[in-house]
């Protein structure tokens, strides 16, 4: 294992990154404007599983062939990048759907779900190759290499999703004060849920146009 002082220095820079906003925290935010909290919460612990998926990659060698082909780097970018649009369209779709449902009194569609929002969160993470290039630049400076150095990297990347998921946990809640502070006005819900899918449509173009790391 690293040396204490390295460790401690791995831990901070760690939660530092965790509290930064970026994708991930964005992606959480905009599942909870549509769905609640439960999908919110759920999604958060599905990416937190999703990335676990590249650090089990990262300790086997996995992620670097990755990276190191072009080819392969664009397929599962833009597999990834067609996931989020797509669920983007679909929340705005539903959202403009529920709309009209309620306007012509018919009824609104029930939530996703838990279960399928957490499914979610693992596919949309785990088809992102841009994690898959944090943990590769990130996890390698504190490894001591005397010990092993895959199980320093599965227990190095484990404490950094591990400080990702607390973070996308405490957003999924803020958002979801947010979303319940609108309930009484259905037009801001709406707007709400179409605002979240346009951020995650944006998610994916942005993921669609990201470059492989340089090596």
């Amino acid at each position: 294992m690293p040396e204490p002082s390295s460790l401690a220095l791995f831990v901070v820079a760690a939660l530092l990154l965790a509290i930064t906003p970026g994708p991930g925290m964005f992606y959480v935010a905009a599942r909870t404007l549509a769905g609640g909290r439960r999908e919110g919460l759920a999604s958060s612990f599905g990416t937190g599983l999703g990335g676990m998926v590249h650090v089990v990659a990262g300790s086997l060698g996995v992620s670097a062939i990755v990276l190191a082909s072009a080819e392969l780097f664009t397929a599962l970018k833009l597999a990834g990048a067609g996931y989020l649009v797509w669920l983007g369209w679909r929340t705005i779709q539903a959202a403009r759907q529920d709309a009209a449902n309620v306007l012509s009194g018919g009824t609104i569609e029930p939530p996703l779900g838990g279960r399928r929002a957490f499914r979610e969160g693992v596919v949309v993470e785990a088809l992102n190759p841009k994690t898959a290039g944090f943990f590769l630049a990130f996890i390698p400076q504190f490894i001591d290499g005397t010990g092993s150095v895959a199980l320093q990297f599965l227990i190095l990347g484990f404490v950094s999703v591990l400080f990702n998921t607390l973070a996308d946990v405490v957003v999924a809640y803020a958002a979801s004060g947010i979303r319940q502070g609108a309930a009484a006005r259905p037009a801001l819900i709406r707007r709400l849920r179409e605002g979240s899918g346009g951020a995650m449509i944006a998610l994916g173009i942005g993921l669609a146009l990201a470059k492989r790391p340089s090596a």
